[in-house]
């Protein structure tokens, strides 16, 4: 009965102009997905970046009553409910999310802390989770939305000096089947967006822990030395080769938000 009532309400013609929140917006990837939407004026799109990220994105994209530049912080409860209330104020709730934000530790298991597993699992799992549970009761109101989490390779197999950012992803991958499940029946679907290795220089933006800076000065006179001396060149001759670019990722995102009842996973490489 109740998946009945929301095909309905998917049916119902009136005039739509999905609300489209992107995180992560100032390079890469989302950067790609924020050119993309820009140029497309039958979406309202808010898109985001850290605080001292948001002055640089608003130097490339210029703001207006259908396109918003806003700072989030995805591990931040205060940012994620003062942008939703925004949203909700304004445009009466989130239609398409998608978690682009993330970050990558270059670090073997024994070198990272606590602390650094904590900002690894609240980026790139947390965070996402967190804005998920907030857009999901406007949708299930509506009969209609789109979850689209961008995850990667590493959430389907794992590599040396990426076991932190490897376990975040899985998690990603995790729920985000979980969630289809539960979903599917109320008219929203979830997608995850798989990036390979891509044309960017996104690998010299990992993060070092205190021991893994150490480690990697020392090369072969530490344990992990040559992990942490072949990783990084091993990784950046494979994105060199790699055909795909950010922009055709974000292409590829577009399709997604354009098809009615996208599959749940989604290669992108």
């Amino acid at each position: 009965m109740f998946a009945l009532w929301y095909w309905y309400k998917r049916r119902t013609r009136y005039s739509f102009k999905p609300v489209i929140l992107v995180t992560g917006c100032s390079s890469g990837i989302g950067q790609a997905i924020a050119e993309t939407l820009y140029k497309y004026k039958s979406y309202r799109v808010v898109i985001t970046a850290r605080s001292n990220s948001v002055a640089k994105v608003k130097e490339r994209f210029e703001e207006d009553d259908r396109f918003w530049v806003r700072p989030l912080d995805v591990t931040s409860d205060v940012e994620r409910t003062k942008l939703i209330t925004e949203i909700q104020q304004k445009w009466d709730g989130v239609n398409i999310l998608i978690n682009c934000a993330g970050i990558s530790y270059r670090s073997v298991l024994e070198h990272m802390s606590e602390q650094d597993e904590h900002l690894q699992m609240e980026t790139n799992y947390f965070g996402p989770v967190a804005l998920m549970r907030a857009v999901l009761p406007k949708m299930r109101e509506e009969g209609r939305g789109k979850i689209i989490n961008v995850s990667s390779v590493s959430g389907m197999l794992a590599m040396p000096t990426m076991s932190s950012y490897t376990a975040s992803k899985y998690a990603l991958e995790g729920v985000s089947e979980a969630l289809w499940y539960e979903v599917k029946p109320l008219g929203i679907n979830v997608c995850l967006i798989q990036p390979g290795f891509v044309k960017s220089k996104s690998f010299e933006n990992v993060y070092y822990t205190e021991l893994s800076k150490t480690a990697e000065k020392a090369g072969g006179d530490e344990p992990y030395g040559d992990y942490y001396t072949n990783m990084t060149p091993f990784i950046a001759r494979l994105m060199g080769l790699s055909i795909t670019t950010p922009k055709s990722i974000a292409k590829l995102v577009l399709k997604v938000i354009r098809t009615e009842n996208p599959p749940l996973w989604v290669p992108a490489t």
